[in-house]
């Protein structure tokens, strides 16, 4: 598949990051998100669950993660959440389980709930300042087919900023952002395999 165009879809996107890193290496990609798009391009709003049988070829997915994440485990007790981390993981694993054979899920690190449901751990967790941003956010990657994305620019310099936002009405928007070097990377590595 070196050097040819391949079809991509990036699932769970509404910034158009990533889809825009590889339409800018010459695919043929587009986002798909419920939420509008925020940056012009091909975007598919509505259920992803309805296109994953199009002919992709690969699929970056970024699933929400609020009912996954380890950080947020204690809420499931608190407020008897289980059938929204239920129902989470079960969209985790279609994506995982979608008829495409390369596919990269990014989510935090997960509860052994979730888990459970999904069958599996992360294959690899990168970090911002890995792809020349001076930023801490761990980031887990599910890969199928794939190979571990390999590091584009080590930063020194690391801060948590995104850790540290403070509550606003878009800082989930602003969390949920893929940094454009991590986007690149995988425009440039996948887009090659």
């Amino acid at each position: 598949m070196a050097g040819d165009s391949i079809k991509v879809l990036i699932a769970c996107e509404f910034s158009g990051v990533v889809r825009d890193a590889f339409i800018a290496a010459g695919h043929d990609a587009m986002s798909c998100d419920l939420l509008p798009t925020e940056a012009p391009g091909p975007h598919y709003q509505g259920d992803v669950l309805n296109i994953l049988r199009d002919g992709w070829d690969l699929m970056i997915a970024h699933p929400p993660c609020t009912r996954l994440a380890n950080s947020g485990v204690r809420w499931l007790h608190e407020r008897n959440l289980w059938a929204e981390m239920e129902a989470a993981a079960l969209f985790f694993k279609a994506l995982m389980d979608a008829p495409i054979l390369q596919i990269a899920i990014e989510n935090p690190i997960m509860h052994k709930y979730a888990l459970a449901i999904i069958g599996r751990r992360y294959d690899q967790i990168i970090q911002p300042w890995q792809f020349g941003h001076g930023e801490s956010k761990q980031t887990c990657l599910w890969l199928k087919g794939l190979d571990k994305l390999r590091p584009t620019e080590i930063v020194d310099g690391r801060e948590q900023r995104i850790w540290r936002l403070p509550p606003t009405a878009d800082r989930w928007k602003l969390r949920s952002m893929t940094y454009p070097g991590v986007a690149a990377a995988m425009a440039a590595q996948w887009g090659r395999e």
